[in-house]
C-alpha cells in the first residue's frame, strides 16, 4: 500500500514541504531514496526501536520511501516521526484519512519518545502558506510554532500519542499562543540599563547617535574604562523591535536551535558577542551543513566585537561586504544560501598592547611604533565602515562613589525613536535605506549638507587634523543624525563640530 505523509527541510531561514511516499509491499528489503544524508537513513534503526518499545512492529515486509523532491538534500533526524506514521500506514496500522492535512516532523529516541528539533517556525510558515490543517511536532518546540496563526499546532511527547491521534483513539490538544500579547508584554522589559553606568557621558553620548542613526561604533580605552558594559546596554536604547522584525529575527534562531521551550516569539533585540577565537564561518555562517552565523544571529541587533584587533584578520574582513549589503550569501557547488545580516557593529580595543596609551595615570610601557601597529591590525576598509570613533577615559572615584542616578535607558530611547520616525519619513521613498548610516554620497547632498558656518568648519578641521576624505563622509552621516536628534531640518556648525569630535580616533590623526 501506498501512502503520502509530509516533512519539510529547511534552507536558509526558509522551508520546503517535502513529500514522503511509502510503500509496503511483498518482499524483506528496506530501500530509502530522494537524497537522504546518512542521519536519516539512520532513521531505520530508531524507529525500529521505538514501535518495538511502543507495542507496535515494524512490518516484515519490502519497504520503499521516497522523499520528494529529490534534488533536496535531507539532512538530519527530524523526519523520523513522520517516516515511522507513514509506515504504520502503509501497513494498515493505521488510519490515512487524515494523514495529507498535517505536517508531521520530529526525532525519535529509541523508547518511543520525542526530541526537539531546529528550524520549527519557517516549517510552521510554509506549512500554513500550502494549507495544511495542522502542524504535529515535539512538544518542546511547541509554543515557537504555535506563534503562526491559522495553524493547528500539537505538540506530542511520543509517538503513541500521533497513532493514536490517527486512529481516532485520543484527542490532540492544540497550543496556542497569544503571538501580540505576549511580544509586546516584554517588550520594553530590560534587565540592564544605561542608568547602571556611573560618569562616562560623553561615551553615552555617542552611543545615543549611533543607536539614532544605526551609526557602526568602536571604542578606544584603557582595561576597566568600561567599554563592554556600554556596548551590552546598548540594545537598551536601540527602538522596540516591530512584529516584523520579531519574526524574522526568531526565524533565524529557530534555524540555528536556540529557542528554548518557553519561548514563542523574540522580544528583545540580539546582542551577540563572540570570542576573539571565532572562525571565518562561525562568523559570517556556512559549513558543511550550512547554519546562520553569528553576523545573522546578530541580525536586527548588536553584534559586539571585544578587543578587534585581537580578532583574526581573516575573520575582520569576511565582514566588509555583509555590512554593506546587510545579508551574506553563501555559495556551494550544488547550492546557494541567503542569510538575513542587518546588524549594528559596535567594537571595542585597547590603545595599545599595554593598554595605556594616552592614559592620565599610568604610562604606557609600549615600544616605538607598537602603538600604530597595533592599531594596524584593523584594515582601513574595515575602519571605513566604522563611522563613530570615541575614546574612553577611566572614571574617577568621585563619579563611581556619587549615589546620583544617571539618566534611564527608557529616556534615551524615546529621543532615539523620534530621531528614527525623522529619518524613515526622510527615506519613505527610497528602497533599502531606513537610516542615516546607509545614506550614500549622492543622498548626503540632498539630505545632509551642512550650512555655511558648518562646511567652513570641516574644512578647517580636514586641513589641520589631516581627516581623510573617508572621515569626510561620515561626519556628514553622524551630524545629520545628530541634527536629527535635535529636531533640527538644517545641519548646522554644532552638528558638524560634534561629529568631527566623534572622529577623534581617525587613523590619521591618532598615534602619530
Amino acid at each position: 500500500m501506498l501512502v503520502k505523509t509530509f516533512g519539510a527541510a529547511v534552507q536558509g531561514i526558509n522551508a520546503t514541504i517535502v513529500t514522503i511516499e511509502v510503500n509496503v509491499s511483498q518482499g524483506i528489503r528496506f530501500m530509502h531514496v530522494g537524497l537522504p544524508d546518512n542521519a536519516v537513513k539512520e532513521s531505520h534503526e530508531r524507529i525500529a526501536s521505538a514501535l518495538e518499545y511502543t507495542g507496535n512492529k515494524l512490518p516484515r515486509k519490502q519497504i520503499v520511501i521516497n522523499m520528494a523532491p529529490a534534488d533536496i538534500r535531507k539532512e538530519g533526524s527530524a523526519y523520523d516521526l513522520a517516516l515511522a506514521i507513514g509506515i504504520m500506514a502503509a501497513s494498515d496500522s493505521l488510519k490515512s484519512d487524515e494523514l495529507e492535512n498535517y505536517v508531521i516532523m520530529g526525532e525519535l529516541s529509541l523508547d518511543g519518545g520525542l526530541q526537539p528539533i531546529k528550524g520549527v517556525l519557517p516549517i510552521a510558515i510554509k506549512a500554513r502558506e500550502d494549507g495544511f490543517k495542522g502542524f504535529i511536532l515535539p512538544k518542546q518546540n511547541a509554543r515557537e510554532a504555535a506563534v503562526v496563526n491559522n495553524l493547528d499546532v500539537y505538540g506530542v511527547e511520543n509517538i503513541t500519542e500521533v497513532i493514536d491521534f490517527f486512529n481516532d483513539q485520543s484527542t490532540l490538544e492544540p497550543t496556542i499562543v497569544n503571538t501580540r500579547e505576549e511580544f509586546f508584554s516584554n517588550l520594553n522589559h530590560l534587565e540592564i540599563n544605561f542608568s547602571d553606568v556611573k560618569g562616562q557621558e560623553s561615551v553615552k553620548r555617542a552611543l545615543e547617535v549611533s543607536a539614532a542613526g544605526g551609526h557602526n561604533i568602536i571604542m578606544v580605552g584603557p582595561p576597566g574604562a568600561g567599554k563592554s558594559m556600554l556596548a551590552k546596554r546598548l540594545p537598551t536604547i536601540l527602538p522596540p523591535l516591530s512584529l516584523q522584525e520579531a519574526l524574522e529575527t526568531t526565524k533565524i534562531h529557530s534555524v540555528a536551535g536556540n529557542i528554548d521551550s518557553n519561548t514563542s516569539l523574540i522580544s528583545q533585540r540580539p546582542f551577540r558577542s563572540p570570542h576573539h577565537t571565532i572562525s571565518d564561518v562561525a562568523l559570517v555562517g556556512g559549513g558543511a551543513f550550512p547554519q546562520p552565523g553569528e553576523i545573522s544571529l546578530a541580525h536586527n541587533g548588536v553584534l559586539f566585537l571585544d578587543e578587534l584587533p585581537e580578532f583574526k584578520r581573516t575573520v575582520l574582513e569576511v565582514m566588509r561586504q555583509p555590512l554593506e549589503d546587510r545579508k551574506i550569501c553563501i555559495s556551494r557547488a550544488k547550492f546557494s544560501i541567503e542569510y538575513p545580516a542587518s546588524f549594528m557593529l559596535v567594537a571595542s580595543m585597547n590603545p595599545c598592547p599595554c593598554g595605556y596609551y594616552n592614559h592620565p595615570d599610568r604610562a604606557c610601557v609600549c615600544g616605538p611604533g607598537m602603538v600604530q601597529k597595533y592599531l594596524s591590525r584593523i584594515s582601513g576598509p574595515l575602519l571605513d565602515r566604522i563611522d563613530i570613533h570615541i575614546e574612553i577615559v577611566p572614571v574617577p572615584f568621585e563619579k563611581l562613589a556619587e549615589m546620583k542616578d544617571s539618566e534611564t535607558s527608557e529616556s534615551v530611547r524615546e529621543r532615539v525613536i523620534r530621531a528614527r520616525e525623522i529619518q524613515e519619513q526622510r527615506f519613505k521613498d527610497i528602497d533599502g535605506v531606513y537610516c542615516n548610516a546607509q545614506m550614500s554620497s549622492k543622498q548626503q547632498r540632498t539630505f545632509a549638507l551642512p550650512d555655511n558656518a558648518g562646511s567652513e568648519l570641516l574644512k578647517n578641521a580636514m586641513q589641520r587634523l589631516n581627516l581623510s576624505a573617508r572621515a569626510y563622509d561620515r561626519i556628514i552621516k553622524v551630524a545629520r543624525t545628530i541634527a536629527d536628534l535635535d529636531d533640527s531640518e538644517l545641519v548646522l556648525s554644532n552638528h558638524i563640530a560634534e561629529a568631527i569630535n566623534y572622529r577623534n580616533l581617525d587613523r590619521e590623526g591618532w598615534a602619530g
